[in-house]
């Protein structure tokens, strides 16, 4: 019988890791997510696995990539100014259709900012982030279990789908201490990967690239490409809906601030209030109709976020322009208190009762 045990968030990722079979870590400290590669350096050794602290995020990022087309589950992970570092190598693996993880605990920006909590890299990961026309699946946790959860799905969904995902959280994501339960068994049954560079062995060498110079045959495989991510924004889309129905107001948030958000229509609750709170767990892909499926019965939607509104711009294209959409951010690695985004939020419920 498994039991809870207090880890940081970045402590259970990195074991969560390690127990959905990846044994290739590569990465360069940097804070706040510098206690996973002094984990990975303990665990790995204990394992029989690989940690190496590159020169650098870009040498990181690309021996992910050799690890990854050896048909090895691999995992990187940095926070924002290292993860800007590493978007060559992210297109890279997305063209050559890789599967890897890589971890982005953010921090304050833009430049090397601060190392308090920020949500400003949403557009760097929603976005694609590197060059070229590709999307990542982006996962967003709000706890120390999902932060374990979320990395046994990454590396699932990355093998499922031959493509990098990331798993964004926060400072505050990445240094707290909750009780976390592995549920997952420490041997897991290994995905065969016949297009793997593994050695011939008899049959037809395979060849990893993402380079096309033949004209008419990298417009082509683009076109694989878009199909697949077409059919993640199909099947991949999760999110968690508290209060849905009847609600009035509509409250978006994601990670960290839907830990706040949670406070916030509890406390609005007790003053009869009835507000929904929809948390996106898929960043990309957004899910855009069910935001948009309840726009038609609320007043107005409200957004929080740590930064000036990246996930904002998501929501407008969810709800068009049936409703509002009223915004509270904060900048630089401040982070609000529940008092706060409520009061935020009751100045609009105010405001909206007067029109």
């Amino acid at each position: 019988m498994s039991q809870k045990i207090l880890m940081s968030g970045n402590e259970a990722l990195a074991e969560a890791a390690v127990r959905a079979g990846c044994h290739y870590y590569f990465g360069y400290p940097i804070t706040p997510q510098s206690e996973i590669p002094a984990y990975m350096a303990r665990r790995m050794r204990q394992v029989g696995g690989v940690f190496l602290q590159a020169e650098s995020e870009i040498a990181a990022i690309n021996m992910v990539y050799g690890a990854a087309a050896a048909g090895a589950r691999a995992v990187t992970s940095s926070s924002s100014p290292g993860i800007s570092l590493k978007q060559e190598g992210i297109s890279y693996l997305a063209g050559a259709q890789l599967p890897a993880v890589i971890v982005n605990i953010m921090r304050g920006g833009p430049g090397l900012g601060n190392i308090a909590p920020a949500q400003g890299d949403y557009f760097q990961a929603t976005r694609g982030g590197g060059h070229g026309d590709y999307h990542t699946i982006v996962l967003a946790p709000e706890s120390v279990q999902e932060m374990a959860d979320l990395t046994f799905l990454a590396f699932d969904l990355a093998d499922k789908y031959r493509n990098p995902v990331i798993v964004l959280a926060d400072a505050i994501l990445g240094q707290m201490m909750e009780g976390v339960e592995f549920k997952e068994a420490l041997t897991r049954k290994k995905m065969k990967k016949d297009w793997a560079v593994s050695g011939a062995k008899g049959r037809k060498p395979n060849l990893i690239r993402s380079l096309y110079l033949q004209e008419g045959v990298l417009e082509e495989h683009n076109r694989k490409l878009q199909k697949k991510y077409a059919r993640m924004t199909r099947q991949e889309i999760r999110y968690e809906l508290a209060n849905g129905r009847g609600a009035e107001i509509l409250l978006i948030a994601y990670g960290s601030m839907a830990r706040i958000s949670r406070e916030v229509v509890n406390r609005l609750a007790e003053e009869k209030i009835r507000v929904a709170l929809l948390r996106p767990v898929t960043l990309w892909p957004f899910p855009y109709e069910a935001v948009e499926e309840l726009a038609h019965q609320v007043k107005f939607a409200f957004v929080v976020e740590l930064s000036e509104g990246q996930m904002l711009e998501d929501v407008k294209l969810a709800v068009g322009k049936e409703i509002p959409v009223h915004f509270y951010g904060r900048l630089g690695g401040g982070v609000p208190s529940p008092l706060e985004v409520l009061e935020k939020v009751k100045e609009k419920i105010n405001s909206d009762h007067r029109k």
